[in-house]
Parts: C-alpha cells; structure tokens; sequence
C-alpha cells in the first residue's frame, strides 16, 4: 500500500528573506519532500502545496486522498483560510496524519487541534526555572 504524503508551505520566505532562495531555490517545502522521498520507503508517494494555491492545494479531494500532511509554516499563518484551517482540521480528526514543522505550532490547523493559542513565552538565559 502506498503512503500519500504531502508537504504544504508557505513558499513565503524565498521570496521575502534575503538568501532563502539561493539556499533553498526550489522552495522549503519542496527540500523536505526531497528529503522524505529520499529516506522513505519505495511505496511513499510525496506530493507538495503552497499558500498561493487555490484553495492552499487543500481541497476537500486532495485531503481526502492523503495519508499524512506535513505542515511548514513561519510568515503567513493567518493568510491560510479558514474554510482551509477547517478541512485540514476534520481531515486529521478522521485519522489524517499530522506533522508540524518550524513555527507550525502558530498554524490555525494546529492551534484548533491543540484548543490552544500555542503561544510560546521565551524565557532568559539567567532565568530560574522550577519543575
């Protein structure tokens, strides 16, 4: 059986940040499919999307084709649509594989699964932590 993988983001920085696309000049969600492709075995079949797709490359088709959605995102989380957000929400409720990456923890999908904010507070070298 064959393991239908797909890697969104936001395709973003390559655009915006100076020397992400001499780096990454396919764009970053495409290094990390690469990278699944490459380290994966033979009957995974790796598939990428991005923000400026309609519908984000998310239809109600795609989701229900896939197995595992991988998500990077770091510039554009409230730029993702809702009705998007929703989808991606349902699909992984109904056993849909999830993996977030870099600052996908501020994804909508994300923070609706978590029923959270997911806000992160960053603490000081010379803080004192207790356990």
């Amino acid at each position: 059986m064959t393991l239908r993988v797909r890697v969104w983001g936001e395709h973003l920085a390559e655009e915006r940040v100076a020397g992400v696309a001499k780096l990454y000049p396919d764009g970053m969600h495409e290094a990390i499919a690469s990278a699944v492709r490459e380290h994966s075995r033979e009957d995974v079949d790796v598939s990428t999307a991005t923000l400026s797709e309609p519908q984000h490359g998310l239809d109600d088709d795609v989701l229900a084709g896939l197995d595992v959605l991988v998500w990077w995102g770091h510039l554009a989380h409230e730029h993702v649509a809702d009705d998007v957000a929703d989808r991606v929400h349902e699909a992984v409720l109904g056993g849909m594989g999830l993996v977030v990456l870099h600052s996908a923890h501020m994804s909508k999908p994300f923070r609706r699964l978590m029923g959270t904010t997911c806000a992160l507070r960053w603490r000081e070298e010379d803080d004192v932590e207790s356990v």
